[in-house]
Parts: C-alpha cells; sequence; structure tokens
C-alpha cells in the first residue's frame, strides 16, 4: 500500500520527466510505473511503493478549481501537494473536515486516471493542498 509520497506539480512535465527518469533509477532504484514525457502524470516506484509522481500544473489547477490564479513562482497556485492513500475517501474527507480542513473538490470517482480511483482535495489549516485517494 502507497501510504505516503510525493507528487509534485510541475509547468515543465517534459523537462521534468526527463530529469527524474534519467536520476530515479540510479538514486533510488526507482521504476517508471506509469507515464510518459508527454504528461500529464507519471510515476515511479521502489520495492512496489510509490516514491515520486509527476503531475501538470494546469491539469491539476483544473481540478483543484484553481486555474483563475497565476501560475508564476511568486503565485498562490499549488506546487506541491500531500497525497495519502485511505480506504474510503468520503470518510477520510469527513475527518479531515471536522478538524479544521477546507475542502476544494468533493469525493470524486476518476476513471480516467485509473481504474477505481476515488479522490477529494482539501487544504490542511495552513493552506497546503490535499489529496484524499483509494484504488
Amino acid at each position: 500500500m502507497d501510504a505516503l509520497y510525493c507528487r509534485l506539480l510541475t509547468t515543465r512535465f517534459a523537462d521534468c520527466f526527463a530529469f527524474y527518469a534519467a536520476v530515479l533509477p540510479e538514486l533510488t532504484g526507482a521504476v517508471l510505473q506509469k507515464g510518459t514525457a508527454a504528461g500529464p502524470y507519471a510515476n515511479w516506484d521502489v520495492d512496489g511503493q510509490a516514491a515520486l509522481a509527476l503531475f501538470d500544473r494546469a491539469a491539476m489547477a483544473a481540478v483543484a478549481g484553481t486555474t483563475v490564479l497565476p501560475a508564476g513562482p511568486s503565485a498562490a497556485q499549488d506546487r506541491v501537494m500531500f497525497v495519502c492513500r485511505v480506504r474510503d475517501v468520503d470518510a477520510a474527507l469527513a475527518l479531515c473536515l471536522r478538524h479544521g480542513a477546507s475542502p476544494v473538490a468533493p469525493a470524486t470517482d476518476r476513471p480516467d486516471w485509473g481504474p477505481d480511483l476515488r479522490t477529494a482535495h482539501l487544504r490542511d489549516p495552513e493552506g497546503h493542498l490535499i489529496e484524499l485517494q483509494s484504488y
């Protein structure tokens, strides 16, 4: 089970894909599991566990409803998000909201992202973007 891993949100997806594809195998033994330089998503695993994922910032902004925000480095548009795999997205979202999180995107089935994939997006009390996911 991929309990915790980093997903980098990038505007230069092809460049970042090329970089991580070149360095992750040697640095960590990570193996590309999904994706190409064309994007919008790619992920690498180590010993069957997620190690790093890349996701196109514009694609994530569309999901999170932040496309109206500037995308520059000094802007408020997200650059990184905490991804947490859970058994039940709806229950996990409710728990987080009870403890001070703010909703961003409701629990939604995302068959275009993967079979049986369901996500919800929220912000922690300081505003960090979080994705809850089950699959």
